[in-house]
């Protein structure tokens, strides 16, 4: 498949992204679709006709179309771990009959929705009480990875529901972390939802853990019940904890980690936002799995979009992307999507084990615009490798505020101007006219106008949401999810593992037992055990 995507380098060498618009006014209308409140461009892409061909070409040899259909079937697309990945049947509609290995799931995704939506109308209406009587206030999400990083970004990206306590996110075990959570809460008032599949990750149970101790010094053992809920698939553990079965939320093991924002897992997010706006996120995202799944291939945005990447990388050898939200609350977007791109789709094996001739998930830098024009844009207007750019704003500010309103104008037109200026560049011929206009002498003009200098045709994409809600945001992820995925497809890797993680949790427990042991005995290399000697020598110096 290699010399493929090598004839497509060798179909765009030379070719300038802005002769592509020259040469065909109406190209920004038929590289842009609009779905679920969002309008997706990419036009700014080294596509035409020809290469729209052979992207779909791609996808049909690797059985895209097949892959697809399994996944939506409910089939064992994780073949690592033997399961489903179906987490489409969370955010589905509810007359179709989603299925897992031929067993319908739809009833019980149901049950646990409607289950998440009593619990928070309860909190809502300050009918969850702590073991003083004392209605609940703070809200404590404990979790990591996709327990952690989901809920936090909608929490921060969207507004709470009227009657929504106050909400708190822990999730490392630096105690710094705990220290100034725990510190500003009344223990009376707070409930602690701890989010963990197994119900054994590590960070997850330690905070767990020195949370219960916190309740249970202030309120007595008998408190926790009270103060806790559980989401996790092990309810044995659960009970064990102290955690009562009404507070027991569930999921399932064919909803991975990174793909439970959907499911109990967003409990807190839920908790935040009020049930209606959270199914509104359901919706968005449901709409976004409609159109994967039914749309025409060229006018199919996470097909495309994930062909258009894979050509960034596999033809063009580009191995960064940016994610770049004009909207301080979407802060935590990149955050989020670093964990769906990088832990899904970085790998460096097939499937059947073959190794890979090109890097796989691009690594993906983040930020929010204009605070990333000051940051890391100088890299991409000028650095010696092109990376591709996803520019995500809403058209709409949310407020009626006439100074909001110019604001966001101003906004807007900064991430148009980014986009623009990186697909055009400034060539030094007009940099030299520009200098000489402004009176600079010849020498000077010489030793800065390579230094002006901006390649331009450097791709992007533009996706606009109507307003920043429940919906669009919705339909938003569930669009990088699918993107993912197509890219996974054309890899012949597995998106839905993630093994990588695996070994330093290993090697951590390890490293726990030495750092608590006088001696440097263990595997590892020397720096190692004298690192280890050295961190003991400062405890016993802090201690003396």
């Amino acid at each position: 498949m290699q010399e493929k995507w090598d004839a497509l380098r060798r179909h765009w060498e030379g070719a300038r992204l802005s002769e592509l618009f020259a040469r065909d006014p109406d190209r920004a209308k038929r590289h842009c679709v609009e779905v679920a409140g969002l309008r997706i461009d990419w036009s700014r892409q080294f596509l035409d006709s020809t290469t729209q061909q052979q992207l779909l070409a791609l996808a049909g040899e690797c059985g895209f179309g097949a892959q697809r259909q399994a996944l939506f079937q409910g089939e064992v697309v994780n073949a690592s771990e033997g399961r489903a990945a179906l987490h489409m049947a969370l955010r589905g509609p509810a007359n179709r009959d989603w299925r897992v290995a031929g067993s319908s799931v739809s009833l019980a995704v149901e049950a646990e929705l409607a289950h998440m939506e009593a619990f928070v109308a309860a909190v809502h209406a300050g009918q969850v009480k702590g073991a003083t009587g004392a209605p609940i206030r703070d809200v404590v999400n404990i979790g990591i990875g996709g327990s952690h990083l989901g809920p936090e970004m909608l929490a921060t990206a969207l507004p709470a529901a009227k009657k929504a306590p106050r909400l708190h996110f822990l999730s490392n075990v630096d105690p710094a972390q705990s220290e100034r959570i725990l510190g500003s809460l009344d223990p009376a008032e707070t409930l602690f939802i701890v989010v963990s599949k197994s119900f054994t990750s590590r960070e997850t149970m330690i905070n767990a853990g020195e949370a219960r101790g916190w309740i249970a010094r202030a309120l007595g053992e008998t408190a926790v019940v009270d103060h806790f809920a559980a989401v996790s698939t092990n309810e044995d553990k659960v009970r064990a904890f102290g955690i009562c079965a009404e507070r027991q939320f569930r999921f399932w093991d064919w909803v991975g980690g990174r793909y439970s924002l959907w499911s109990s897992a967003g409990l807190a997010a839920a908790v935040h936002l009020g049930m209606p706006r959270f199914h509104e996120l359901l919706d968005g995202a449901a709409a976004m799995d409609r159109h994967f799944e039914s749309a025409p291939d060229a006018e199919n945005a996470p097909l495309m979009m994930g062909l258009l990447d894979l050509q960034s990388i596999m033809a063009f050898g580009w191995p960064a992307w940016a994610v770049v939200p004009y909207a301080d609350s979407l802060r935590l977007l990149p955050d989020y999507f670093q964990q769906l791109v990088m832990e899904s789709n970085g790998k460096g094996v097939t499937q059947t084990g073959g190794a890979l001739i090109r890097q796989s998930g691009p690594l993906l830098l983040g930020g929010i615009g204009t605070d990333a024009q000051h940051a890391f844009f100088q890299l991409l207007h000028q650095g010696p490798l092109p990376v591709p750019v996803d520019f995500i704003a809403a058209a709409r500010s949310g407020s009626q505020n006439e100074s909001a309103t110019r604001r966001h104008q101003v906004l807007l037109a900064n991430c148009l101007a980014q986009a623009q200026a990186l697909a055009e560049g400034r060539s030094e011929a007009a940099v030299r006219q520009a200098m000489e206009q402004a009176g600079l002498d010849a020498a000077t003009i010489k030793s800065l106008a390579p230094q002006k200098r901006f390649p331009g045709n450097r791709p992007s994409n533009l996706l606009l949401m109507r307003e920043l809600c429940p919906q669009s945001l919705g339909a938003l992820i569930a669009l990088y999810e699918h993107r993912v995925f197509v890219q996974a497809c054309l890899l012949g890797i597995n998106p839905f593992d993630q093994m990588g993680v695996e070994l330093g949790k290993q090697l951590a427990r390890e490293m726990e037992k030495r750092l608590g042991a006088e001696g440097r005995e263990g595997s590892g290399d020397s720096a190692v055990a004298e690192t280890i000697t050295w961190l003991q020598q400062q405890w016993r110096e802090q201690t003396s």
